[in-house]
């Protein structure tokens, strides 16, 4: 380690001396903290960032003057859609994607570096619960849509795929990330295909250019933006990891996005078959001003503009159409291949400009003590994943639609919009769709069919609060055949198989066993429930104190309604549909006491909930 003297001389060539003021009045540990943190900062380059900080900040906010000559929208032939043209093309791109998944080519790209700050937690946003009747974190519902992806790319060309996860965190979420994964047994993936590194960091910095200290032995450090992405795969050879699995293709998408589609075979088979170095999701704007970046052209070149840099007028010019004539949203999801990665690390990187964040970073005063500044008081600076739009050589645009794939959690419910009511309601609004365009049908409580509303206003409820598990259906597939989804009148459980974690502590219950076989008398009757007022089906634990463990077992699993206790007991190992209402009614069918059931008298829910319960309780 460097000595003190000569960090101090380094840190004056800097402009930045400032941060050991109080070197001397700490304790030797905390010291050589900051001395071995300092170290790490290279002088010239902590010049430079310092100064940009300052100069970034100060120049004043708005568009730039001529960008409005310099704008055009997307061409034509650059933009597809998920939803309009041709049908047979859209399954010719979905096809496509499968088989490049079928191939072990297709990896995804978590970005998890950022905190849950302005969401109000402390811990990384992809282990928030927006408030599902299952409970599931971000995390799970992605792990799940992966395996559900691999499971359909592998039945269609009769193999075994793997679709790697890699996970870019930051210092503030690599550790808890990593503790909760392996909490969760990694939510049944394979450890080695989950893959997390982390970004750098880059001081924060005071309006006048000086590097902030956040305590007396530490300075203030933040993630350098998604954009801190390309270093990031440089600095840990992931690219390099890739090439060894033969992945060539990659998706990235932000941690936020309740409805992201991981490995999008749709995506993924139309950048591919339209030859895309680099391609992005975009959805239709909802209105002129909304605070989302737009996926357009700046002198002739792909690139997203913010929406600050956007004057009022360009934002509301509409086309031939009547749609607005800048209206590509960008939602951060993306297409890349390896190659174009590979020069963007190798080549590319050091021309990417960072942008300015205006933050409130928590810093000590002149005397030491620690202070929460009420106001912004730091810069940030930090590069976006779509800062690389430029570089493409042939870069595709693919238009979804918002209600079935871009729901971002970024605030608490206190705030208007994109909060966690926001994210659960388009969820399961989703999932709403889906059951009524497979024949599913939703009654109150006097057994009278609900409207089918396959359309709902952004903060409207959905008339029946209904989950369906990305291990049955990743994108609403196959809901409509009986035997793997919900049928026209039917649940059942045969197809969708999870392996659950270690069986309880302390329990005597066999670790493995055929749960659930489909001749048995639960499994005729669980296929022969008629789908009526919605309830839910899940397969719970009997007990919370579970031993997890990274050995992938099958265990004594109960399924319950969640509205009353314990409704069916017996052994499973598989999820199946999941339906929830406090006023659910299960119709049961003709001659059900036969295969030895009782029929118990409702609980505290009233005659509408009925319970069953079966002889091998847990």
């Amino acid at each position: 380690m460097a000595s003190e003297a000569d960090l101090r001389a380094r840190l004056q060539r800097a402009s930045q001396e400032h941060l050991l003021r109080f070197c001397a009045e700490l304790a030797p540990e905390p010291r050589a903290a900051l001395l071995a943190q300092l170290e790490a900062l290279e002088p010239e380059a902590l010049r430079q960032h310092c100064q940009r900080a300052a100069a970034a900040c100060a120049r004043p906010p708005g568009p730039p003057p001529d960008l409005a000559a310099r704008l055009q929208p997307l061409p034509l032939e650059r933009v597809g859609s998920a939803s309009e043209g041709d049908p047979q093309t859209r399954r010719l791109w979905e096809e496509e994607g499968f088989h490049q998944i079928a191939l072990n080519k297709v990896a995804v790209l978590l970005l998890a570096g950022g905190q849950g700050t302005r969401l109000g937690v402390t811990y990384p946003k992809g282990m928030y619960q927006v408030g599902l009747p299952s409970q599931k974190t971000l995390y799970q519902l992605q792990a799940e849509r992966i395996r559900r992806v691999e499971q359909l790319a592998g039945e269609r060309y009769g193999t075994r795929c793997t679709v790697p996860w890699y996970i870019m965190t930051s210092e503030f979420t690599l550790e808890p990330t990593a503790k909760f994964f392996k909490e969760h047994d990694f939510f049944h993936l394979d450890p080695n295909n989950v893959i997390m590194f982390e970004q750098r960091m880059l001081p924060a910095v005071s309006f006048d250019g000086r590097a902030i200290l956040e305590r007396k032995d530490k300075v203030a450090m933040a993630p350098d933006g998604n954009g801190g992405l390309y270093s990031a795969l440089e600095d840990h050879q992931i690219l390099e990891d890739m090439e060894r699995r033969g992945v060539e293709f990659v998706h990235v998408y932000c941690v936020d996005n309740i409805l992201v589609r991981l490995a999008d075979p749709l995506f993924i088979g139309f950048c591919v078959l339209r030859g895309a170095d680099c391609g992005a999701k975009v959805v239709e704007k909802a209105y002129p001003e909304e605070p989302v970046g737009v996926v357009c052209q700046v002198d002739g070149v792909p690139q997203v503009v913010e929406y600050s840099e956007i004057s009022p007028e360009v934002a509301q010019l509409r086309a031939p159409g009547g749609g607005l004539l800048y209206n590509a949203g960008n939602i951060c999801n993306h297409f890349f291949t390896r190659d174009f990665l590979r020069t963007v690390t190798r080549e590319l990187e050091p021309l990417l400009q960072p942008h300015v964040a205006v933050k409130k970073v928590p810093c000590v005063d002149e005397h030491g003590n620690p202070v929460k500044p009420l106001q912004p008081n730091g810069i940030k600076m930090e590069k976006f994943v779509f800062d690389v739009l430029p570089f493409a050589k042939n870069f595709m645009a693919f238009q979804v639609l918002r209600e079935e794939e871009f729901s971002p959690l970024k605030n608490a419910d206190s705030a208007d919009r994109d909060n966690p009511s926001t994210s659960r309601r388009a969820l399961l609004a989703q999932h709403c769709r889906w059951a009524l365009r497979a024949g599913a049908r939703f009654l109150d409580v006097h057994g009278a069919q609900l409207p089918e509303q396959l359309s709902l206003p952004g903060s409207a409820e959905p008339p029946a609060i209904c989950e369906i598990s990305p291990l049955v259906s990743y994108a609403g597939e196959l809901l409509h055949r009986p035997a793997e989804g919900l049928g026209q009148t039917r649940v059942t459980n045969e197809e969708a198989e999870v392996e659950g974690p270690a069986r309880p502590r302390g329990s005597s219950l066999p670790r493995r066993g055929s749960l659930f076989p489909k001749s048995s008398s639960l499994g005729k009757l669980l296929k022969q429930l008629a789908f009526t007022k919605p309830f839910y089906f899940q397969i719970i634990i009997p007990s919370r104190e579970v031993s997890l463990s990274a050995e992938r077992s099958r265990v004594h699993l109960a399924v319950s309604c969640n509205v009353c206790p314990s409704v069916i007991r017996g052994r499973c190992d598989q999820e199946i549909l999941v339906v929830l209402s406090p006023l659910s009614r299960v119709r049961l069918p003709v001659g059900w006491g036969s295969h030895g059931y009782k029929h118990l008298p409702p609980a505290s829910l009233g005659a509408t909930c009925p319970i069953i319960s079966h002889p091998d309780s847990c």
